[in-house]
């Protein structure tokens, strides 16, 4: 039997998120929105482009509203969690906890409810903070409940440095860790060109207007557009954690977990590199950091801890 992915919000994160998937063929694929047939339309565009695509899984869509709908989502072996306000110019993530915090909660309930045995991947933002959320309201294992920041933040690093250089990005490998925003904790001893440390091909002034760069990157898609924020990227980073669930790869990427201690970090939602398999997160990855870089994460969780007591929470 075929894996079942729902995906929460059919808007460009969610839509996108959704045909990724489908693409990828290996499991079923429910959209859900509360807009009226819109999940209903997208998903009837997406089974119509299998045939030229060439996959076979079904994706249907589902309006839910007013408590009807949610059934649909039953059984499901991965949520995704995208629906909530986007960025507008100007606005930060953390403008948005107060709506977005309603919009999850509400989410949360009927997840756990009707797909109690999921995987969830965040995406809603403030991430981090709605992550926490999300697990407080379902009462999930925190092992299944994991919120996606520290990979699309990564790629966006390693997209900066290959322009940098004029190489592929395929030769760049780099992490970034910490909360998903200001907060962010880009690595760059850990990043290298093709297994060369990036400061022996750059000097540290340039290396600090990358970090910058991919600090600012969402806000600098956000005021580009105008009219809505990034959906390439992010939803093919989440694809990236499916594919490591479904597939149980136990690969090691950057997302968010719960933190009892580790990185000194206690009862709070942070990014770091996780071992990433079909039960979700099965170990939380400690790299040795320099006291500056494990500072900023620490701080890093504070910052999202301060969202946290905002939500009440």
């Amino acid at each position: 039997m075929r894996k079942k992915i729902t995906v929460v919000g059919a808007g460009r994160v969610g839509a996108t998120t959704a045909q990724r998937l489908a693409e990828r063929n290996y499991a079923d694929v429910v959209l859900a929105d509360v807009v009226e047939f819109v999940a209903e339309g997208v998903a009837l565009d997406l089974m119509e482009a299998g045939p030229i695509v060439g996959y076979d899984v079904s994706v249907s869509g589902v309006t839910v509203k007013d408590g009807v709908g949610y059934e649909k989502i039953a059984n499901s072996d991965v949520v995704v969690m995208t629906a909530g306000i986007a960025r507008k110019p100007g606005m930060s993530r953390d403008d948005l906890i107060l709506t977005n915090q309603k919009i999850v909660a509400g989410w949360a309930a009927q997840i756990a409810k009707h797909a109690p045995n999921a995987v969830v991947i965040v995406v809603t933002n403030p991430v981090d903070a709605m992550t926490q959320l999300m697990w407080h309201a379902t009462q999930f294992p925190k092992h299944r409940v994991i919120g996606q920041a520290g990979v699309l933040d990564s790629a966006r690093f390693r997209t900066f440095v290959a322009m940098e250089l004029g190489v592929s990005v395929q030769s760049i490998d780099a992490h970034v860790l910490g909360a998903h925003g200001d907060q962010m904790v880009p690595l760059p001893r850990y990043t290298s060109v093709a297994g060369v440390p990036l400061t022996d091909h750059l000097p540290a002034e340039k290396i600090h207007a990358l970090l910058e760069r991919t600090r600012d990157g969402g806000g600098e898609i956000v005021n580009l557009l105008k009219t809505g924020s990034a959906f390439y990227a992010p939803s093919a980073a989440v694809a990236e954690m499916v594919d490591a669930i479904v597939y149980d790869k136990k690969k090691i990427l950057p997302c968010i977990a719960y933190l009892e201690g580790e990185y000194g970090i206690q009862g709070v939602y942070g990014g770091v590199p996780v071992k990433l398999g079909a039960k979700g997160i099965e170990e939380i990855v400690q790299w040795k950091l320099t006291a500056e870089e494990l500072t900023a994460l620490r701080e890093s969780g504070e910052a999202v801890r301060a969202l946290n007591k905002v939500m009440g929470i």
